[in-house]
C-alpha cells in the first residue's frame, strides 16, 4: 500500500535552486514512517537524504553534543513539548517560508519559526463499550469525578503526551484546578501506571480498567493489526470519545521538524520541510499513520474518517511546551508516577 500512495505523489516544484544536494535527517518516528517520503523526495528533486532514526530524548542530546560540528540538518520528533525543549535547548533556527506558513496553521508551528507541525493526533478518552455509555462522560474534567475510581487506565507521568495534556489543562483552567484535577485522576487509577498506550486500550478491554486515555493513531493501528490479533480484538471492544466538544475541544498535538542550527544544508532541509507539508505527502503520511494531516482540506483515511468529526482544541501548542515544567510539577506533588 505505502508503494501505491507514493506513486500518486505529483512531482513538486523544482524551479527554486537549492545550494547542496544532500540533506541528513535526525528522526525520532521509526524510519517505516519517514523513509518512503524521502526516497521520493529524492526521486523528485535529485537531493539526496541521510537517515538517522533513535529516540527522542537521545537525538536531542546527540544534537547539543554535537554543537555545530553536527551532520544533522534536520530533526523530526514528536510532541509540542519535545519540539519545545529542542527550541529552547537552541539547536534549531527560524525559517521564513512562505509555503510553510500558508500550509501549517498558526498553532501547529513555533511563533518564531524554529518548528513545523507535519502530523496530527488526538489524546482522547476510549471507554469499554460493555460496561460504559459514552453519556455516562464528555470532558477531560470528567475522569476526576469518583464515579470512576478504580476504573481509569493511563501510562506514567514521564510520558510527553501526558505532560502536553496536563499543560493544556493547566492553559484552560489554570495551575490550582489542574493540580485538584490531577490529584482526582490518581486517585482513580485502576493501577500504577505501566506500558505505553497500546497497553492502556488493551487493559480497558480486558476489564482492568473502564477508561483509557490515549491517542488516536495507536487505537487505529491495533484495529487493523495483521501481526496480533488479540490487539485488533481489543480495540474492537473499545469506542472513541471526544472530549470537550462543547466547549474548547479536543487535546491536539503533532509530529513536527525544524532546521537544526547548524545545519550545513540549510536550503535543502527546507526543500524537504516544505515537501512534508505538500498535501500530497500529507495524505500519504495520514495513510500509513492514523494522523490527521495539518493542511487544511486534505482528506483522512477512510479509517480515521468513521470516527467522526472533532472539535480540537485550537491553542498554539507552544504554550504548552512552555508550561510544561510546571505540567510535571503538578503531577509530581499529585502522586502521579
Amino acid at each position: 500500500m505505502f508503494k501505491k500512495l507514493l506513486l500518486l505523489l505529483p512531482l513538486i516544484n523544482l524551479a527554486t535552486p537549492v545550494q547542496s544536494a544532500e540533506v541528513n535527517v535526525y528522526s525520532g518516528r521509526k524510519e517505516a514512517l519517514i523513509k518512503p517520503l524521502l526516497e521520493r523526495f529524492s526521486e523528485q528533486t535529485g537531493i539526496k537524504t541521510r537517515l538517522v532514526t533513535a529516540k527522542a530524548d537521545k537525538l536531542l542530546v546527540r544534537l547539543q553534543n554535537e554543537g555545530r560540528n553536527t551532520p544533522a540538518d534536520l530533526f523530526i520528533t514528536v510532541d509540542a513539548g519535545r519540539l519545545h525543549r529542542a527550541k529552547k535547548a537552541g539547536v534549531l533556527q527560524p525559517v521564513e517560508s512562505e509555503t510553510l506558513k500558508a500550509a501549517v496553521p498558526a498553532q501547529l508551528r513555533d511563533p518564531g519559526g524554529q518548528w513545523y507541525g507535519l502530523s496530527q493526533r488526538a489524546r482522547v478518552i476510549f471507554y469499554n463499550r460493555e460496561r460504559v455509555q459514552p453519556s455516562e462522560l464528555a470532558r477531560y474534567e470528567d475522569l476526576a469525578d469518583p464515579k470512576w475510581k478504580g476504573r481509569i487506565c493511563i501510562r506514567g507521568s514521564g510520558n510527553i503526551y501526558n505532560q502536553s495534556l496536563v499543560a493544556s489543562m493547566i492553559l484552560a483552567n489554570g495551575e490550582q484546578a489542574t493540580e485538584e484535577w490531577v490529584r482526582g485522576l490518581v486517585r482513580n487509577m485502576a493501577r500504577p501506571p505501566r506500558g505505553g498506550d497500546r497497553d492502556q486500550i488493551m487493559a480497558a478491554a480486558a476489564g482492568v480498567c473502564d477508561l483509557a486515555v490515549a491517542n488516536t493513531y495507536y487505537y487505529g493501528k491495533m484495529l487493523t493489526s495483521r501481526k496480533n490479533p488479540a490487539q485488533r480484538e481489543a480495540a474492537r471492544k473499545m469506542g472513541l470519545l471526544w472530549p470537550n466538544q462543547q466547549d474548547r475541544g479536543t487535546h491536539v498535538n503533532v509530529s513536527g521538524a525544524g532546521v537544526t542550527r547548524h545545519a550545513k544544508n540549510r536550503d535543502a532541509a527546507i526543500r524537504l520541510l516544505e515537501f512534508l507539508v505538500s498535501p500530497e505527502a500529507q495524505q500519504w503520511y495520514a495513510e500509513v499513520n492514523y494522523e490527521y494531516p495539518v493542511v487544511e482540506g486534505v482528506p483522512v483515511s477512510e479509517r480515521v474518517r468513521s470516527w467522526g468529526e472533532f472539535k480540537a482544541d485550537r491553542v498554539n501548542l507552544d504554550r504548552l511546551g512552555e508550561l510544561n515544567p510546571e505540567a510535571v510539577r503538578i503531577m509530581d506533588r499529585a502522586g502521579w508516577r
